[in-house]
């Protein structure tokens, strides 16, 4: 498998830009809010905790044969960073699979920008080597699941460390 590398994406309202370490900063204060580890576990990172995981994201997966792939997303028109989508693409036995994630601040939940996102992270994995998108959502996290939703993703009733497997086959 080719390593796929993550370009800048538009949408109707959103770039999603390529992550850098240099958008750990902003990233720490958009990502303050311990409710948003409600259901992932864990704290809001530090800026230092940031920066050195986005050192760390930015290197590339140890394996070639996997891809990690970051954005952050940046609401246009108010300038200003909001969350990250995130995909991994993986070899599997039916060709590539991208298990995607994202977040967004507190600040800016409730106004589509995580669908949107997720909708254009999905339609850019859809022009790359990319044979299913998966995520997996935690069964109470009912806006995850929206999201999930609007990017074409169906729930299955396979469970990983107890949330469900969401997927997508990418249609050539």
């Amino acid at each position: 498998m080719n390593t796929i590398t993550a370009q800048a994406i538009s949408t109707r309202r959103l770039d999603l830009l390529p992550l850098h370490v240099e958008h750990a900063e902003e990233m720490a204060a958009v990502l303050s809010d311990p409710a948003l580890h409600t259901f992932i576990g864990g704290r809001p990172d530090t800026p230092q905790a940031l920066r050195s995981r986005y050192q760390r994201l930015t290197a590339g997966s140890p394996d070639p044969a996997v891809s990690w792939l970051n954005w952050v997303i940046q609401l246009r028109g108010e300038c200003c960073l909001t969350g990250t989508v995130q995909a991994t693409v993986s070899p599997s036995g039916h060709g590539p699979i991208a298990e995607i994630a994202w977040v967004v601040g507190t600040p800016w939940q409730g106004r589509g920008i995580a669908i949107e996102g997720a909708r254009g992270l999905v339609d850019w994995l859809s022009q790359q080597p990319v044979r299913a998108v998966i995520a997996h959502i935690h069964p109470g996290h009912q806006a995850s699941a929206a999201v999930a939703t609007a990017a074409g993703l169906t729930p299955t009733d396979e469970w990983h460390d107890g949330e469900i497997r969401w997927h997508r086959n990418i249609r050539r």
